[in-house]
């Protein structure tokens, strides 16, 4: 369990939405931030818990292809494949700035559509995101009753919101404090959203690498 929510924690360092948060923190004002963004993470949260439910269900079906792959070290060897695409992908870059617009339009007053625009970042990261994949394998393959592994699901969504969630509780005592230390934090990460992007980046390329060489040193 502790390993398929390690990965869990890799997969919530979600650049995308906490951008998002981060700029609506900016944006908006006090009132209105504290209604749309739990509407947001409620939304993310609930497409994060619905695709691992989906997927689960998948490997659970595909279960001696899964174990298969996880009791040899070609699953320590795809997490490391995936560290190293990461760590291209975060030296190679882009501009993000279109796609924050288009997100942050239907964002400026809380309605329905926010909790739809959270499932919908909340599906569309976890689906392109190979560490939840992984994790949800490393669930699916455990040796626990199938109540237990889905309770595990509902764990795993949550720990997998974990830093966007923090972040946002973060946010309103920035709001509510700017020049305190943690205000000083994200005042810099605002100035240097392209070097704090990077960061977050390989910062997911070494635990990537690391659980793959732990794994790999496991099968051995």
């Amino acid at each position: 369990m502790l390993h398929a929510l390690s990965l869990a924690f890799v997969d919530s360092v979600n650049v995308l939405l906490i951008g998002v948060l981060v700029t609506l923190a900016m944006m908006l004002a006090p009132g209105s931030y504290r209604r749309i963004v739990p509407l947001l993470l409620i939304g993310d949260w609930l497409g994060v818990f619905v695709l691992s439910v989906l997927v689960m269900l998948v490997f659970d079906g595909l279960k001696p292809l899964v174990d298969a792959v996880l009791n040899s070290p070609t699953f320590g060897i795809l997490l490391i494949l995936t560290g190293v695409l990461t760590a291209y992908l975060t030296w190679r870059g882009g501009d993000s700035s279109g796609l924050m617009e288009k997100i942050l339009t239907p964002l400026r007053s809380p309605s329905p559509l926010t909790l739809v625009v959270g499932f919908v970042l909340g599906v569309v990261q976890s689906a392109t995101s190979a560490p939840f994949y992984a994790g949800l394998a490393v669930l699916s393959a455990a040796d626990f009753p199938t109540g237990e592994r889905y309770i595990g699901v509902f764990l795993y969504a949550t720990v997998a919101l974990s830093l966007p969630f923090l972040t946002g509780l973060a946010l309103v005592t920035v709001r509510a404090r700017p020049h305190w230390w943690i205000g000083r934090v994200f005042a810099y990460g605002r100035r240097n959203q392209e070097s704090v992007a990077r960061a977050a980046g390989w910062f997911v390329t070494v635990l990537l690498i690391v659980i793959g060489i732990a794994q790999i040193v496991q099968q051995a």
